[in-house]
């Protein structure tokens, strides 16, 4: 997906030389101190924060020089840092605007209805403006309206920031059941030990380099590595 990404922001160097390759079908969390550049690469990908060299392909095809609206098209669903959900939009109209036809190859097309299936809150919920609903409510929603595009790769950016243990363990098994399904998932998110828990393979930042990429199974039993690196235990 990424090959020797360079980016900037202003003159300020942020990635330097990041490689990253996200598998057909598996999720790949992407982990790091803060400032480290983890939202930089999703900004990079989805077109926000073109990169000066380097390449970024999706399903081998070169989307660093389009427009963010151009690699949406080509089957990008963002789900972004602090859900950013129209406020002034009912639950239903949130969703209704991002929809986009499925692209075929067999997956079940996510609807407004089988979001609504899958998140029974929201359904209920569906004619309440988004603004009043709760935050573990409105990431539910962020999700679904990333969703209901109907994308081949899945972004997202710290989706269990500033929600209760319940709504992350939900948003866990929201992971696990997509990825189940056959998405392509990129998680950028502090909450190691969820990402540690649904992802497949890891890569980590340190000062917008990569450090380490492996299996997820692997850094589940070196605590003293995610510990060096991370700052946990």
């Amino acid at each position: 997906m990424l090959r020797d990404v360079h980016a900037y922001y202003g003159d300020s160097h942020v990635l330097h030389g990041v490689s990253l390759r996200l598998g057909a079908g598996r999720l790949l969390a992407l982990l790091g101190r803060n400032g480290a550049g983890k939202t930089t690469c999703m900004s990079a990908i989805i077109g926000f924060v073109p990169p000066r060299s380097g390449h970024i392909e999706l399903y081998g095809e070169p989307v660093a020089s389009r427009a963010p609206e151009a690699i949406a098209q080509l089957g990008v669903g963002l789900v972004p840092q602090g859900r950013r959900v129209f406020a002034s939009l009912t639950v239903e109209e949130n969703l209704a605007v991002a929809a986009r036809p499925a692209r075929g190859g067999g997956a079940r097309p996510w609807t407004l209805e089988r979001v609504f299936a899958a998140f029974p809150r929201l359904g209920e919920r569906r004619a309440q403006l988004a603004g009043l609903l709760s935050g573990g409510e409105q990431q539910m929603l962020a999700i679904s309206r990333a969703l209901v595009a109907n994308p081949r790769v899945l972004l997202l950016d710290e989706p269990s920031e500033g929600l209760a243990p319940l709504i992350v363990h939900e948003v866990g098994a929201t992971l696990l059941a997509l990825k189940a399904e056959g998405h392509s998932i990129l998680l950028v998110e502090q909450n190691t030990t969820l990402a540690l828990h649904v992802a497949d393979d890891v890569a980590i930042l340190n000062t917008g380099r990569i450090v380490h990429e492996g299996a997820a199974d692997e850094l589940r039993a070196r605590p003293d590595f995610l510990q060096q690196h991370l700052g946990i235990i």
